[in-house]
């Protein structure tokens, strides 16, 4: 599923105007997809013939209001009591407005939600806090008698706010249309209290929750938590990670009428998806009865040391439960020992150690060197350490390998000591670095890295030429030219040893002959399919790293499930 930044879907609203669909037209149809969303929801949740239920629309000075505006004009004649708060102010741009005077106002209820310029230069000159809110003290207020102008400001705003704060904790269905998709900064106080406002309604957002933003996916404080957010053509690239992604709650994408020729602006320009299954349709390959080992290729796992034992065998577990023909496992002897347990269906090549476990350079260049020209892609760094020799290594392995090469753990952290293994390499090369890796890789803190996912990996990417593989909630993969999210996986795959897993699939895959951006968006769609099917059967809780091993089997199940209907779709 193509996704887009929001810069892009102005142009592409802008290119709908010129194709014949004009703005005017696709607000009103993306207001007419509003009102029958909260209709929808109302027949199937709330009974709607039994009562009226009551929609409040928070609304602001943009066009997101305007969207709004053409739902309670809708809804309002199919039985539903509106309230229209504009916490935002009154509309300001001229669609919103049209879409503003349209609406019966002797039908509607309108709630001035925000404060006034002179109310507020007013509180702030006689130094008054207060809470937004209308407090316990209203009614004391209200029967004092002798009243200052101050006191009337007062008595005025805690009336106006009673009101907002009755309308929010009545209403059955909230609808946030304060900010769209191109908020920045942070919210109004004023606004931020609106929303901390406890109601039991249904909170739906559209296009995206107001205080998200849709291109880093940050959230403000105070942002509109929704249950969920109806979005408009095309999920916007924010809404895909976290935090912004867990504010949004279900994202329910509406038809808003783009022709189909719109998307093209985005040709020749950097492209975003969300992995979906059908992006799979050539993994796995298919096995035909004559075939043997040598046709899933041979991947070469370089991991663990002798302290460092079972990160070897979930990699190399992770290859070989993927589907590769063929997995050999080049380690320390103590490592090999306890992998040889645990996957004896792996073949091993023992490497010289020094005196702490770890594996050495110079004695095992030429079995490694051997071991690359056998391998159809090499998994390096899983538990491996980092040392001079490690180093080394990793710098042999990426200068000289014809095939693939997946860098991760302490791989990662050997390129950060040396970033010229980058430079210099031979093959293609994908990184899964997690947070705390990539920010060793530039020499930041990790909050620069957890607010700029996307950007980080498309700029790290572009630089070396490389694929990333930010791993975390919303895994980001990047290369030179393409940006894939992954919306699989939970919070359960949060234990050491998942990563390892995820670099043994990556390669595998790549060593049955996927691209290397392919195999890492198959990799981690596969990965978090198997987390996620293991969450099901064991609860997030009780969740370890060989359940999803165990339930990558399941992963494969629905892949060839989907396979099945989109053949039947097509007969």
């Amino acid at each position: 599923m193509q996704i887009v930044t929001p810069k892009q879907m102005q142009r592409i609203e802008e290119k709908s105007e010129k194709l014949g669909v004009s703005k005017k037209q696709l607000m009103e149809n993306a207001g007419k997809a509003l009102a029958d969303h909260i209709d929808k929801y109302s027949e199937n949740e709330l009974k709607k013939s039994n009562y009226e239920p009551s929609v409040v629309f928070l609304t602001g000075k943009g066009n997101n209001s305007g969207d709004c505006f053409v739902a309670a004009n809708i809804l309002v004649y199919r039985g539903y009591r509106i309230t229209i708060i504009d916490i935002g102010g009154q509309p300001e741009t001229e669609l919103s407005r049209e879409m503003y005077d349209r609406m019966p106002s002797e039908h509607i209820t309108f709630i001035d939600g925000y404060r006034n310029k002179t109310v507020e230069a007013a509180i702030e000159a006689a130094e008054i806090e207060y809470m937004s809110v209308a407090g316990d003290d209203l009614s004391a207020l209200e029967n004092k008698k002798d009243r200052n102008p101050i006191d009337n400001i007062l008595l005025h705003e805690k009336r106006r706010m009673q009101k907002v704060t009755e309308a929010v904790r009545e209403a059955d269905i909230l609808v946030d249309g304060v900010y769209g998709t191109g908020f920045h900064g942070q919210l109004d106080k004023n606004i931020a209290a609106v929303f901390a406002i406890g109601t039991g309604a249904y909170c739906i957002a559209v296009d995206v929750p107001s205080g998200g933003n849709c291109v880093s996916g940050t959230v403000a404080q105070g942002i509109f938590k929704a249950d969920e957010t109806l979005t408009f053509g095309y999920i916007k690239t924010g809404m895909s990670q976290f935090p912004l992604k867990k504010y949004c709650g279900k994202i329910t994408i509406a038809d808003i009428g783009l022709p189909a020729d719109c998307i093209r602006i985005t040709d020749g320009e950097r492209k975003y998806f969300r992995i979906e299954r059908n992006h799979l349709a050539s993994f796995p390959p298919k096995r035909e009865r004559d075939s043997h080992k040598g046709d899933f290729g041979t991947v070469l796992v370089i991991a663990g040391n002798s302290s460092m034992r079972g990160a070897a065998a979930f990699a190399s577990l992770g290859a070989l439960r993927s589907g590769a023909g063929l997995v050999r496992l080049a380690s320390v002897e103590k490592c090999i020992d306890t992998a040889s347990v645990l996957v004896p269906e792996a073949t091993y090549i023992e490497m010289e150690c020094d005196d702490y476990g770890y594996m050495l350079f110079d004695p095992n260049r030429e079995a490694i060197l051997d071991a690359m020209k056998k391998a159809k892609a090499v998994v390096i760094g899983c538990g491996m350490g980092v040392t001079p020799d490690t180093i080394e290594l990793t710098k042999f392995v990426a200068e000289n390998s014809d095939c693939p090469v997946i860098i991760d753990a302490d791989g990662i952290n050997c390129i950060a000591s040396d970033i010229d293994i980058l430079v210099k390499k031979k093959s293609e090369i994908i990184i899964t670095p997690h947070v705390g890796e990539m920010a060793r890789l530039l020499g930041c803190d990790t909050k620069m890295i957890s607010d700029n996912r996307i950007v980080v990996a498309e700029k790290y990417a572009e630089k070396y030429d490389i694929t990333v593989v930010l791993k975390g909630a919303g895994t980001v993969v990047a290369n030179s030219r393409h940006t894939a999210v992954n919306h699989t996986g939970n919070a359960g795959m949060s234990v050491g040893g998942s990563g390892d897993i995820l670099a043994g699939i990556i390669g595998s895959i790549t060593a049955q002959g996927l691209g290397t951006f392919d195999s890492a968006c198959a990799g981690v769609y596969m990965h978090g399919l198997a987390g996620d099917s293991a969450a099901e059967k064991l609860g997030m809780e009780a969740m370890i790293p060989r359940d999803i091993i165990a339930n990558l089997p399941d992963s494969f199940r629905l892949l060839k499930e989907k396979k099945k209907d989109m053949l039947n779709i097509n007969k």
